[in-house]
């Protein structure tokens, strides 16, 4: 069995690189952003539930889920979002366990942007250990700005509308502050990655 290590945190703050970094290091990497995006393909019995659950307009003519509105309707409506969430969040943990599982790595890091600590203690019990990938907000939302050309009011927003720090971080084993250049955060990410394999082979 891999270690198996979830890399969450706050939108914008650098998980996408420090899972670069560490597959380029030899890790498995699986994604739930990745798996929800499979789920909800043409055909795919999650989209249906979509469709009868939050309206048929979120199905665009050609049969792909209108991302866009969808995101703007859960983000608006408390209760489209944890219609949504209850419709694909069991489907993606029960993924990524069993990808997770099935990996021949050593090391698997298991990316999870929405993880919680009600999440973590529940639905993710199988997780061996939490990286929390932190920025200062005022570097996340200019990040996001950047991205996609967010205004800063939807970007301060965005990150307001997220899980902070101090819900974070009580579930974390490992802490990335990602506040300087990629040079730093590439040298911290393989310190852990170190750790990391030190402890993979002390599982075998």
């Amino acid at each position: 069995m891999p270690l198996r290590v979830a890399v969450s945190g706050g939108i914008a703050a650098g998980k996408s690189a420090v899972c670069r970094i560490l597959q380029q290091g030899g890790a498995g990497i699986i994604d739930a952003d990745d798996i929800a995006r499979e789920l909800v393909a043409p055909g795919k019995p999650a989209l249906a539930e979509i469709a009868a659950q939050l309206g048929s307009q979120f199905i665009q003519p050609d049969g792909m889920l209108d991302r866009v509105a969808l995101r703007a309707c859960v983000f608006a409506d408390p209760d489209a979002k944890a219609r949504l969430e209850a419709i694909l969040h069991p489907r993606i943990q029960q993924s990524l366990q069993q990808r997770s599982e099935a990996s021949d790595s050593a090391i698997v890091a298991v990316a999870i942007p929405l993880l919680s600590p009600q999440s973590r203690a529940r639905a993710y019990g199988w997780l061996d250990r939490v990286l929390i990938v932190e920025a200062p907000p005022v570097l996340q939302i200019a990040r996001i700005r950047a991205r996609d050309g967010s205004s800063q009011e939807l970007a301060a927003a965005m990150v307001a509308a997220q899980l902070d720090s101090a819900g974070r971080l009580p579930m974390a084993d490992d802490v990335l502050i990602n506040d300087s250049d990629l040079s730093s955060l590439e040298h911290w990410t393989q310190r852990l990655l170190a750790r990391y394999r030190q402890l993979a082979t002390a599982r075998k």
